[in-house]
């Protein structure tokens, strides 16, 4: 029984990530700064080619996962 209840939690995170990531979604093009057009990402602009590395855009998600995924476990402990 213990099981079952662990994965209606994990359920229950799960959708509310998906939820807020929905709603973020959502809001983005409301917000002052996009996702993936963060200050600081790099974009090159040759004559042919464009080449984009959206580094700073990286490590925000990165930052923002390590955060959500320390909080999922600290809530399981």
């Amino acid at each position: 029984m213990e099981a079952v209840r662990e994965l209606g939690k994990m359920l229950l995170i799960a959708g509310a990530v998906l939820a807020a990531s929905g709603a973020l979604l959502l809001a983005g093009a409301r917000l002052p700064m996009r996702l993936g057009r963060l200050p600081g990402d790099i974009v090159y602009r040759g004559r042919n080619t464009t080449f984009y590395f959206p580094i700073v855009t990286c490590i925000a998600l990165s930052a923002a996962l390590t955060i959500v995924f320390w909080i999922v476990n600290h809530i399981r402990r």
